[in-house]
C-alpha cells in the first residue's frame, strides 16, 4: 500500500499545503494550531491532544527562532532551537506535521494551508486569533481551547532560574 506521508513530518509550507490537499481528498478535516513550544510540558501536550481531537489531522505552525525573539519572550528565548522544538513536536502521536514559520504571525501559513479548523490556547479570544477570518471564510471553525491552569513555559523558566 502506498503511503502519502513524507519521510519526515517537519515540512516547508509548500509541501505541507500539498499534504493538506491530499488529506482533504480522503475527506480528512485538517486542524491547525501554532506556537513556540519551547519547553514542552503537560499543558502543551493536553492542548495539542485536544486540538487534534477536533479533526483528523493536526498541523502545528512553529515559530522560528527569529520570530520567537521578536515576540519579546526574553533575550535568551527560545531555550531550544527550532529544529529541536520541531523534532519533539513530531514525536507526539497527535501531531501529523510541523511547519516552521519565520513571520511574526502564522497568517501567511494559514492562508497557504487553508485548514478546516483553527485552534489556539484559551489566552486568545476567538475574535483575536490570527487567521480566524481566513478559516471562517472557507466555512471552517475557530476554537479557543482552555489552558491547563498554572502551566506555562515562562513560569517554568522562572522557576528553574530561581532554584538555588
Amino acid at each position: 500500500m502506498m503511503h502519502l506521508e513524507p519521510p519526515t513530518r517537519i515540512l516547508d509550507a509548500v509541501t505541507a499545503a500539498r499534504l493538506v490537499q491530499a488529506w482533504r481528498l480522503k475527506s480528512d478535516r485538517v486542524v491547525f494550531t501554532n506556537g513556540v513550544f519551547d519547553i514542552l510540558h503537560r499543558g502543551h501536550v493536553s492542548y495539542l491532544q485536544e486540538a487534534a481531537a477536533l479533526g483528523h489531522r493536526l498541523v502545528v505552525g512553529l515559530n522560528s527562532d527569529a520570530s520567537v525573539r521578536r515576540l519579546g519572550k526574553g533575550d535568551d528565548r527560545p531555550l531550544n532551537n527550532e529544529a529541536d522544538r520541531a523534532a519533539v513536536l513530531v514525536a507526539l502521536r497527535c501531531v501529523d506535521a510541523v511547519v516552521i514559520f519565520n513571520e511574526d504571525t502564522p497568517l501567511e501559513l494559514i492562508t497557504a494551508l487553508q485548514p478546516d479548523i483553527l485552534a489556539k490556547g484559551g489566552d486568545w479570544p476567538v475574535d483575536k486569533i490570527v487567521g480566524a477570518d481566513v478559516v471562517v471564510a472557507r466555512g471552517g471553525t475557530v476554537f479557543s481551547l482552555p489552558l491547563v491552569e498554572g502551566l506555562s513555559t515562562t513560569k517554568l523558566v522562572e522557576r528553574i532560574r530561581n532554584v538555588r
